[in-house]
């Protein structure tokens, strides 16, 4: 009797064990797919909401979660997966260029089924192997038409966000959402291509150097030139006005000649000079006055 009851016991340990085996949980922030592998129904989709369900022999679960995804395609081997991933692409000249990138995704809950049916992988696998690819084939493409300097400088924004646009709308349609690809750190050259480019922009800084030294001599000699010039143009004012003050006493002379004598007067402080050489006295005509006795 005991040993049966202990038989009986381990079976439905056993049992409890195979049944907790064949139940899968779709966690918070999920939704799940469960998909037949067997039987009638083979490939039949059931997309399941969060909870612990019985998925039973000849059925496998796979969870996609809603909520924001980020990775990123990089050499290091302490991000991501532990192999070389980073994105090499080729610009028009050639060259190749090496570069981590980053995106940032999420899926729409109600298209997960679709998802599945696109690719028939776990959302670790699409990211790995797809959406990869897409980011790498987008690169080459928008990339090929660039030259190096347009990638290593100013076209390197542009670059990469056409790059966005083109996978965004790749995947847009089974219900993924691209909501950032960007760079990861700078981007790799060969060396040479560095020295030259850093040789040109060297250059380039000390032409815009000159220029500007140039501009400041300019700008400092046409700053002399007009105090120059309006110092003269002051001089020529003077002379014009003492020149104009001189003819006008010279034709208020011609037109009354007493006006000397005016003037003379209004300044005499009114004291005779006690020596005056023999000479008349100012202002006194003493004929007149004598005449006039």
């Amino acid at each position: 009797m005991n040993h049966t009851m202990k038989r009986l016991t381990m079976m439905a340990v056993a049992l409890c064990a195979l049944l907790l085996a064949a139940c899968d949980k779709v966690p918070a922030g999920h939704v799940g797919v469960k998909f037949q592998l067997y039987g009638d129904g083979k490939g039949s989709l059931q997309e399941m909401p969060p909870g612990r369900y019985w998925v039973g022999w000849g059925y496998e679960m796979y969870t996609f979660p809603t909520f924001t995804q980020t990775y990123t395609f990089t050499r290091s081997a302490s991000e991501g997966r532990p192999v070389d991933e980073s994105l090499s692409f080729q610009t028009a000249q050639g060259l190749t260029v090496n570069a981590d990138v980053g995106i940032t995704y999420h899926i729409d809950p109600t298209k997960v089924a679709l998802i599945f049916q696109k690719y028939r992988k776990g959302i670790d696998e699409i990211t790995d192997i797809y959406l990869r690819n897409m980011v790498r084939d987008a690169l080459v493409k928008e990339a090929a038409g660039l030259d190096i300097e347009s990638v290593y400088g100013k076209g390197k924004a542009r670059l990469i966000e056409a790059v966005q646009q083109d996978v965004a709308a790749e995947v847009a349609p089974v219900g993924i959402v691209v909501e950032k690809i960007y760079w990861v750190g700078e981007l790799r050259l060969p060396d040479n291509v560095v020295q030259s480019i850093n040789a040109k922009i060297q250059a380039t800084q000390m032409a815009e150097q000159r220029q500007n030294e140039v501009a400041q001599a300019q700008a400092e000699a046409q700053k002399l030139e007009a105090e120059a010039q309006g110092k003269a143009q002051a001089a020529i004012t003077i002379a014009e006005a003492e020149a104009k003050a001189i003819a006008l006493k010279g034709d208020a002379l011609r037109q009354n000649p007493n006006v000397v004598q005016m003037s003379a007067i209004e300044k005499w402080d009114g004291h005779l000079p006690t020596y005056n050489g023999g000479g008349a006295l100012p202002f006194v005509n003493l004929q007149a006055h004598e005449a006039s006795k």
